[in-house]
């Protein structure tokens, strides 16, 4: 009986609330119009943050992506000879008309900056086009009425051959897969197809090997020194925990720059490490522990534990410790207890700290830089390189998207394992 006159003024209240406009129309109308009004009052919310993230990370990664596969230098110092050449079959020499372009664009763009980054970039291509390029600019105008093929031959035999003409409507695209390609370890030959690289320049994907074997032995050596740690932290009293947890946290405040310097100190012939196993009598000569691959892997895992340590210690605070004991009391040995009842509850955060760790380890540059050799220098060094020394961006940008797409289908296993994981565990 009480109920009645409640659900009358419920139903009731929303009409007399509406606009007089509203008030005629039926209540699901009504109620569709009050969930879009509140959805695109949440949509103004976040707004601000979803401008804030299209600026600074998607842009600059889509920018990324498209540098790339850009390809401006041949379309924009020889315009005309590029699209003359788009029309070109591939075959023999190009027509007169397409080589009367060439040589009339060449006069005009003698000596501009515009030439000069064209002729580069089809250096990168085959070695001796750029000195090509300014040789025959230098060396026209041709004489009146003689024959174009004839007289670019004179200047130059590498104008009568196809593949010089070939490598120029390539290059003369405005997209290119050659640095993808070229990042990769392959390369477009004469007929088109995709073939490996030569053995002098196939480089890049042993340096990809390589910083992803170096990301993975680091990744390793943090979660073996991370797992016994965090689960320290989860097993102290408070007061002692949050102590440690302080020590964990304390290479955040300090600089990179700050902890490798220290590092070099420390593993140097004359360091403090060595002479201390000298004076304990462990060893007779000084070890060479700094500008190797072992110098890396000891400064990397130390600047990159906490990162393992923090997922790892979230995870274990909320595993109840009544699973190991009705484990223990049940007659199950300690080992067996925390390795089938413990451990697998931990998974989220091994899969979680160790993603983090090899994220961060494939992108690292100043510690192998100052720590490392030449053999043990990853795919940032020749980022870098490219960017500070050649400015080659594309070839930058290439390294770069190749590094992303592994990050990212790294991404995709984890989140399919981990999910696999923690379904697994939620069966149990």
């Amino acid at each position: 009986m009480d109920e009645a006159p409640m659900t009358a003024t419920t139903l009731t209240a929303p009409a007399a609330a509406a606009p007089p406009a509203e008030r005629t129309l039926p209540l699901k109308t009504r109620l569709q119009r009050a969930e879009r009004r509140k959805k695109l009052l949440h949509l103004a919310l976040i707004a601000p943050l979803a401008v804030f993230l299209l600026l600074t990370f998607l842009w600059p990664i889509g920018a990324l992506l498209k540098r790339s596969v850009d390809n401006p230098e041949v379309v924009g110092g020889l315009p005309a000879t590029a699209a003359a050449l788009a029309h070109w079959n591939g075959q023999g020499l190009p027509p007169a008309s397409a080589l009367a372009i060439f040589v009339k664009e060449m006069e005009g763009a003698r000596g501009s900056t515009e030439l000069a980054s064209a002729a580069k970039r089809l250096n990168t291509e085959m070695t001796g086009y750029r000195s090509l390029i300014m040789k025959t600019a230098r060396s026209l105008p041709l004489p009146d009425g003689s024959n174009l093929q004839e007289g670019l031959a004179a200047i130059d035999p590498r104008w009568s051959e196809t593949r010089t003409w070939q490598v120029m409507a390539r290059a003369g695209q405005p997209y290119t897969s050659y640095y993808l390609l070229a990042a990769l370890d392959h390369a477009v030959d004469a007929d088109g197809a995709i073939v490996a690289a030569t053995e002098d320049q196939a480089i890049y994907l042993d340096v990809l090997g390589r910083t992803f074997w170096m990301s993975l032995v680091v990744t390793l050596c943090c979660l073996v020194l991370g797992f016994p740690l965090a689960y320290l932290l989860t097993s102290l009293p408070t007061r002692s925990s949050n102590l440690l947890m302080i020590l964990v946290l304390l290479p955040f405040w300090t600089s990179i720059l700050v902890r490798v310097a220290s590092w070099i100190v420390l593993l140097q012939s004359g360091g403090l490490v060595n002479q201390a196993l000298q004076a304990l009598g462990l060893i007779d000569e000084p070890l060479q522990l700094v500008f190797n691959r072992l110098g890396v892997y000891i400064a990397m895992t130390h600047i990159l534990l906490p990162f393992m340590i923090l997922p790892l210690y979230s995870v274990m605070k909320g595993i109840s410790p009544i699973y190991l004991r009705a484990a223990q009391s049940l007659g199950c040995p300690p080992f067996q207890s925390f390795w089938k009842v413990y451990f697998p509850q931990t998974l989220p955060g091994v899969f979680a700290g160790s993603l983090l760790v090899f994220i961060l380890s494939m992108g690292y540059y100043i510690t192998p830089a100052l720590l490392g050799g030449p053999q043990e220098q990853m795919a940032s060094y020749f980022i870098a390189f490219y960017t500070n020394e050649t400015i080659n961006w594309g070839m930058a940008a290439a390294l770069s998207t190749v590094l992303l797409g592994a990050t990212l289908l790294l991404y995709v296993v984890y989140s399919r394992y981990a999910g696999q994981g923690r379904n697994a565990t939620k069966a149990r």
